[in-house]
């Protein structure tokens, strides 16, 4: 750890253009540096935050397993500055976050990841397409444009997909149909009974990002 870091969450701001949004860090114990990722919620006009129980479990496993996380609200969501801008401007969001996590002392710049959950994965994943910063990205019931999931196909980086086989939103075999054309390490698991709001099964979907992610960090 470094000094001066706590152990545990932290409240914090951070700037995003002319904005600041508001964000939780979850700092693990262990010896820094640490590797980092930023987690997204789910879509904001309909109730979602970073208080969303899948996000909070996701960030809680990844400092279990001695990866620092951070959670954040979206633009004009909670004590966010700012309108929700159509899943454009929420883009310019996580690059800021991920700008954040890199400039944190104890944070090991070059092993950083994204991840995102519903509307979270539909932004994560056109900014790690373009973001060469990103080492790894973890997708839960992952919603994205048939543009980007073209693109996706020559990502190189290490790749999780999740859903769950009762998903009301999405199709499982789609996004198991999609994984097996990405070029990097991919990896997609369907979970047997959970929907798309992962009820009851926030634990487990936590433990398979953050084992996720500490393998793929452990790998560079």
């Amino acid at each position: 750890m470094v000094e001066g870091q706590e152990v545990g969450q932290k409240r914090i701001r951070f700037a995003a253009a002319d904005l600041w949004l508001e964000g939780v860090i979850h700092w693990p114990a262990g010896v820094a540096p640490h590797p980092a990722v930023a987690v997204c919620h789910p879509h904001p006009l309909h109730g979602g935050d970073m208080e969303s129980s899948v996000v909070v479990s996701i960030c809680e496993d990844l400092a279990e397993a001695s990866i620092v996380a951070l959670r954040f609200n979206f633009r004009g969501v909670g004590r966010s500055e700012g309108d929700y801008a159509e899943g454009i401007g929420e883009q310019d969001d996580v690059v800021a976050a991920l700008d954040h996590l890199r400039s944190l002392k104890g944070v090991d710049p070059a092993r950083i990841g994204l991840a995102g959950y519903s509307f979270g994965t539909r932004v994560a994943l056109p900014v790690a397409l373009r973001n060469g910063s990103v080492r790894a990205v973890a997708l839960v019931s992952p919603f994205a444009t048939d543009e980007d999931w073209e693109r996706a196909r020559n990502l190189p980086i290490p790749m999780l997909l999740l859903c769950g086989s009762a998903d009301q939103h999405i199709s499982c075999h789609k996004v198991q149909r999609l994984a097996g054309g990405l070029a990097g390490p991919s990896r997609c698991e369907i979970i047997p009974g959970a929907d798309h709001f992962w009820w009851g099964y926030e634990g487990q979907v936590a433990r398979k990002v953050a084992d996720f992610f500490q393998t793929a960090f452990q790998a560079r």
